[in-house]
């Protein structure tokens, strides 16, 4: 054990708010292997998982439906802005493609554990194209007992048709994009969301029956005030949604050219996005919600609270989740599959997506086979991300050893205790999970970037 030290919250935050990732995966996606992944290989991967844990566990499902009406500035997700609709159906008919490779490797008919739907603006599609997409998804698949089905939705691009329509395939989750209500701070992020607008979608969709809504809220975006976020939470809470994913604006204009609408001088101070978080971590707190790992939070009764006692909480590219299935199939442009030895992102661009598999190919771009220093690392990253400790029964390779030096100084500022064989996160230090989790991150100290790849990590 470390004996702590007395730090400020100005010297923790001077200290801690660096580039970090935010570990949905390890290694993470800028510190893949540069050396090609053909498809007969990446098959393998998935077929060999597929066939370990179809039946026991079932596999997830992400679709990318990258399209957007209006850009919203502080997005970082890849996307595309139009307003012709026609570009529709032939992506459909490319997810649907897409599928149908992957269901040719598999051998058997899978069995769907989680599926969600994200973007982009989901419900950027019709109703009808909806319907089309998912029903010619399903029917060479089966839905496991306890499948969870989920989408992404815009406020001002749904209506009840889209509603009814998942809901009648079996959706009961919905994640509701919300960012801040204050008019200021949509102006600047070109997101202008009325709370009218929003509580209709809540409204609606509980009365067809969904079960389970998240709401999403972003801190330390520009010209955001604790009057905002305080504003904010309060008219939140009047929708009382059993999630809430309150998220830390990442400013990552070298790849988001939207993000350049605004410049640092009009984002709080690193002291003021701090004091952001933990106005609104209490108000979530005082409302009833209980704080889920990094960035996320619940109602007591629902089940990512749950799967927290249980032990069974899960995070991946799809965030956090009740439960672990191993393989992971990312269908359309940019999106990210994992099969536990591998991971596999799909080409990015929409026109060299849907040309790469209408030409009968996977729409590879970028992939990495895990070593065996990989997976531990993972295993270990995951349950710090999960649990908020780790524990290892030898420590014979130097990984461990480094990563207990760099976890020292986080040690003496009472934000971790640790062992020769544990580490745990104390209360103190769970705003800095992402710091913490960088300690075991070998490929991130040994590539030592020279120039920007993660947003801050506070």
């Amino acid at each position: 054990m470390v004996a702590p030290v007395t730090s400020t919250p100005a010297e923790l935050l001077a200290k801690y708010d660096v580039p970090s990732p935010r570990y949905t995966s390890y290694p993470t996606v800028p510190f893949w292997d540069d050396k090609p992944l053909t498809q007969e290989r990446w098959l393998r991967h998935v077929k060999h998982c597929f066939q370990k844990t179809n039946q026991k566990e079932g596999i997830s499902l992400y679709l990318h439906l990258p399209f957007c009406e209006q850009l919203c500035t502080y997005c970082g997700c890849n996307k595309r802005i139009t307003k012709n609709h026609t570009v529709e159906e032939p992506y459909i008919e490319a997810l649907l493609q897409e599928w149908d490779i992957y269901l040719a490797s598999f051998g058997n008919i899978p069995r769907i554990t989680e599926l969600h739907l994200g973007g982009g603006t989901p419900t950027f599609f019709s109703a009808t194209n909806l319907k089309k997409l998912l029903e010619k998804l399903l029917e060479k698949a089966e839905l496991t007992p306890e499948a969870s089905l989920s989408m992404e939705v815009h406020p001002n691009a749904t209506n009840n048709e889209q509603l009814q329509v998942l809901y009648d395939l079996g959706f009961r989750r919905l994640s509701v994009g919300i960012q801040d209500f204050d008019p200021c701070v949509q102006f600047i992020i070109n997101r202008i969301q009325t709370f009218e607008q929003t509580k209709a979608v809540f409204d609606a969709a509980r009365a067809i029956g969904y079960t389970s809504i998240n709401a999403d809220i972003i801190y330390g975006l520009p010209q955001q005030t604790s009057e905002c976020v305080s504003q904010t939470i309060a008219l939140v809470k009047q929708l009382h949604p059993e999630r809430i994913a309150f998220y830390s604006y990442a400013h990552t204009p070298w790849k988001s050219k939207g993000q350049r609408r605004y410049n640092e001088n009009d984002l709080p101070s690193p002291a003021e996005k701090r004091g952001l978080y933990e106005l609104g971590r209490n108000l979530l707190e005082e409302a009833g919600y209980v704080e889920i790992g990094l960035d996320h939070f619940a109602l007591p009764e629902d089940e990512l609270c749950l799967a927290v006692k249980r032990g069974t909480l899960h995070r991946n590219f799809m965030g956090y989740t009740p439960q672990r299935t191993e393989l992971l199939i990312g269908l359309g442009a940019s999106s990210i599959s994992d099969t536990g030895t591998a991971f596999m992102q799909n080409i990015k661009e929409v026109e060299a997506y849907e040309a790469a598999v209408l030409a009968g190919q996977l729409p590879l771009f970028k992939g990495h086979e895990l070593n065996s220093e990989d997976w531990v690392i993972r295993q270990h990253i995951l349950n710090l991300m999960c649990r908020m400790e780790t524990t290892w029964s030898f420590q014979n390779q130097s990984f461990f050893t480094d990563a207990l030096v760099r976890l020292q100084p986080l040690a003496e500022d009472g934000l971790v205790e640790y062992s020769q064989k544990h580490v745990r996160v104390l209360p103190a230090g769970r705003p800095f999970l992402r710091n913490i989790a960088m300690c075991f991150d070998t490929k991130l100290w040994n590539a030592k970037p020279a120039t920007p790849v993660f947003s801050k990590s506070v």
